[in-house]
């Protein structure tokens, strides 16, 4: 049987992208990510308002 990994373990195997990379990709401005290091952006209030009224999804 295939040897199941934690949670933990696959999240220490992932190779982690720049914040601006993964805000770009989905459609998220890079003067609107407040980066906190590399890998982790708040998003700033004046882009949530801006998308507020988006259909979901």
């Amino acid at each position: 049987m295939a040897e199941v990994k934690t949670d933990i373990e696959i999240a220490r195997a992932a190779t982690k992208k720049p914040i601006q990379e993964i805000g770009a990709k989905i459609g998220i401005p890079y003067e609107h990510l407040l980066p906190y290091g590399h890998d982790k952006a708040k998003v700033s209030a004046e882009f949530i308002k801006s998308v507020r009224n988006n259909k979901d999804g």
